[in-house]
């Protein structure tokens, strides 16, 4: 739905007629940059008829990502010509309508969408390139939150290249990112240690992490956390601490892999953000093996809290301030 044309008039409807001529969904859209409980709005916005290769879905859950809350805070550039400027990248539900010639989806099939630019809303139309099949035992808000975590974790694994003979350290273990990154490393055969506050290290030895709670003597407590010389490290968080601890540690700095420290690519880590070629393909890789994986239960994600779609501002604000282990999701 991004850059449809919308109205400035809030409303409560969920309805949507595909058969009409001027059919509206509800969408959040951010009218400025800045505080995102004062910039967001709900609108209604023209909803057009899918295409081939397009599909209506209805939206059960969506994700709430940190990238979303800096495009509000205009962290990511002020552009006003995009305001009034649609918020979301990924989403759960089911859809609703399917454009002609449009192979592969059916009307009440289950999905998970990403990247959907414009997710915020109750209705989206989506190009069939960019949605999954969503199998029953993954519920929609579980799903809504998995995959732009998922694949960024998948990409630090890969990139890493963390195999059996490893000892990684992951700097910010307990988040979204991290949380996952642990999993597919310790599924690996690694070694794996995280950073962590003291509340969330029960929850990391579960997953098969080795726990250690960062601040002032973070090397020594690494080192003395496993026998053998870390080989790895990668990076969720991008504190100075992190890198610096990382470089100390580890020998080969391309073995160093961070997805938030930009301001040290003078280091000579390595910094990924899905643009590279092979960012992509780990990525792209990565996404059945996750859904399946969260079907099934052999992958843990949490969901911390939830919101009504019309509360997306305050679940943004929410997000960058310190907040419980697990995704924020949307719910229409």
């Amino acid at each position: 739905m991004a850059g449809l044309p919308h109205s400035n008039e809030n409303t409560n409807e969920n309805t949507l007629d595909i058969d009409s001529a001027a059919v509206t969904a509800v969408q959040v859209v951010a009218t400025d940059y800045g505080d995102p409980t004062e910039v967001t709005e709900v609108v209604k916005a023209e909803l057009p008829t899918p295409d081939a290769g397009q599909v209506v879905v209805a939206t059960e859950a969506i994700g709430v990502n940190p990238i979303d809350a800096k495009i509000v805070l205009g962290a990511m550039g002020t552009d006003r010509s995009a305001l009034p400027r649609p918020i979301g990248n990924e989403l759960a539900g089911v859809i609703h309508a399917v454009g002609p010639d449009t192979d592969g989806f059916a009307v009440g099939q289950r999905v998970v969408g990403y990247p959907v630019p414009g997710a915020f809303a109750d209705h989206v139309v989506v190009g069939t390139d960019r949605l999954h099949h969503r199998p029953d035992a993954l519920d929609a808000e579980h799903a809504a939150g998995l995959l732009l975590v998922g694949v960024t974790a998948a990409d630090t694994v890969a990139t890493a290249g963390i195999g059996a003979d490893d000892v990684v350290v992951i700097h910010g273990g307990a988040g979204a990112v991290g949380v996952i990154a642990v999993q597919l490393a310790v599924r690996a055969g690694a070694t794996v240690i995280a950073t962590a506050a003291p509340a969330n290290h029960d929850h990391l030895r579960e997953l098969g992490a080795i726990p250690v709670t960062y601040g002032d003597g973070l090397v020594d407590r690494l080192r003395d956390a496993t026998a053998g010389p870390v080989t790895a490290a990668i990076d969720t968080v991008g504190t100075d601490e992190a890198i610096d601890v990382s470089l100390h540690l580890v020998d080969d700095r391309s073995r160093i892999v961070s997805i938030a420290a930009f301001g040290r690519a003078d280091n000579g880590i390595v910094l990924v953000d899905g643009s590279s070629a092979d960012s992509k393909r780990h990525r792209a890789e990565a996404v059945d093996g996750l859904i399946s994986d969260a079907a099934d239960g052999s992958l843990v994600t949490e969901v911390a809290a939830r919101y009504p779609l019309a509360q997306a501002g305050q679940a943004l604000a929410d997000l960058m301030e310190r907040h419980p282990r697990g995704k924020f999701v949307l719910i229409p």
